[in-house]
């Protein structure tokens, strides 16, 4: 870890603005920065308790005082100019200025052009791209004050336009990228005043947004948040002439002299989950796509019914082999696949009723879960050799209906995989 230690504190006495900051990211760079003795506006949604997520503006104010930083939580939608413009002028009244902003507020939703609601399109342009714009426009009048070495922190990735980060979810990448264009712009219209730069990690980050996206048992494919706030703490560090760079949490830190990496993981020795937009190199993106869950191309559904013989039958008979009265009394679900490719068809797998049964065609009622893949990744996934969950988190698997039913049954895959070794 990148500790500031003794009495070289970076940050001492700098006033950051960072949205988003009540929780995962945002406020690990809070408390990284809050050790230095900064002060930190928590300018963030979530006033009162939420149900599912951890953590408010003033719990995340009280760990930053702890912490030995100086805290002003403001209630910002950063969707609403008024709001900012209240936050900002609050901070400059309360701290005498801004030295660093940090756009850290996001929304997620991984779906396709046809599943994204409207709504959801304009709270992912609302909030990653308008409402970085809007934030960095009001509070560029005081860092341009700032007699430090002002920056602006985008927490957004490279711009890779190779179409595989747009099929799957076209919505998200644009609002993304909208993060990083700003980047691109400001750090040229700003060069030699202010440092622009982006921040994004190599591997998926252990946030409850994580948790939500990918289910149960994401997490140790994850790392913590404190990779990205160290990462942060190194660019933040910097004068003002760096700017303009789109930079990677590890490649930050390795130029900082770091070789370890384990200590960052939720789980060490497990293998992580690489984040979205990073390709390796072009040769093997490809290859790279297909083992982290990528459709390597958009194959039509076969109108052919499930011929009785092949690859789905074979991991049908694995999954018949696997079932009885004690797994259908725990799971409690009926699971219909959708599958296209090769082996296209319609399959069920009913753990609702009796001793449970399996096998070609449509379900006796209607599937409290519908999963659509093609059939060589299905037979992956049974096999093991490919995880739901970085199936569901790539698009390769689409699920509708019971989200906790198909959990059920990704630990059920598991245990099946562990009975055959």
């Amino acid at each position: 870890s990148l500790e500031s230690s003794g009495s070289f504190h970076k940050l001492a006495g700098c006033t950051l603005f960072i949205t988003g900051a009540s929780r995962g990211i945002g406020k690990a760079i809070a408390l990284k920065a809050a050790r230095d003795g900064a002060n930190v506006v928590i300018a963030a949604k979530t006033a009162d308790p939420h149900p599912k997520l951890p953590g408010t503006i003033y719990t995340a104010a009280q760990e930053v005082e702890a912490a030995g930083g100086k805290a002003l939580p403001c209630v910002v939608d950063i969707r609403d100019e008024q709001q900012i413009g209240d936050a900002v002028k609050k901070a400059v009244d309360t701290f005498g200025g801004i030295d660093i902003l940090v756009n850290n507020a996001s929304a997620i939703s991984l779906t396709g052009t046809l599943d994204t609601p409207t709504k959801k399109v304009d709270l992912m342009l609302g909030i990653n791209l308008r409402g970085t714009y809007l934030t960095s426009k009001l509070v560029l009048p005081h860092l341009l004050k700032s007699r430090g070495s002002p920056h602006i922190l985008n927490l957004s990735p490279p711009l890779n336009l190779n179409p595989v980060w747009f099929k799957n979810h076209t919505a998200y990448t644009m609002a993304k990228y909208g993060m990083s264009m700003c980047v691109l712009g400001m750090a040229e219209e700003f060069r030699g005043q202010i440092a622009v730069n982006a921040l994004w990690p190599r591997t998926a980050i252990q946030t409850a947004a994580m948790d939500m996206l990918g289910g149960e048992g994401v997490a140790k494919q994850c790392r913590t948040a404190d990779i990205m706030a160290d990462a942060a703490y190194a660019v933040l560090t910097k004068p003002k002439e760096y700017t303009g760079n789109f930079l990677i949490d590890e490649d930050v830190l390795r130029s900082e002299g770091v070789r370890n990496f384990d200590h960052y993981a939720v789980q060490p020795g497990h293998p992580l989950l690489p984040d979205f937009f990073l390709d390796e190199t072009p040769e093997s993106l490809v290859q790279k796509m297909e083992e982290h869950g990528a459709t390597p191309a958009f194959k039509p559904p076969s109108q052919a019914p499930p011929t009785s013989s092949g690859p789905i039958e074979s991991t049908f008979d694995v999954i018949r082999a696997s079932i009885n009265e004690d797994v259908v009394k725990s799971t409690q679900g009926l699971y219909r696949f959708d599958l296209t490719g090769q082996h296209g068809g319609v399959w069920f797998l009913d753990l609702k009723s009796g001793s449970g049964s399996a096998g070609a065609g449509e379900p006796a009622s209607k599937a409290d879960v519908v999963m659509t893949m093609d059939s060589a990744d299905f037979t992956k996934m049974f096999s093991g050799r490919l995880k739901p969950t970085l199936a569901f988190m790539s698009g390769k698997l689409k699920i509708k209906g019971d989200m906790t039913l198909a959990i059920k049954l990704e630990k059920l895959m598991t245990r099946m995989n562990q009975a055959k070794l």
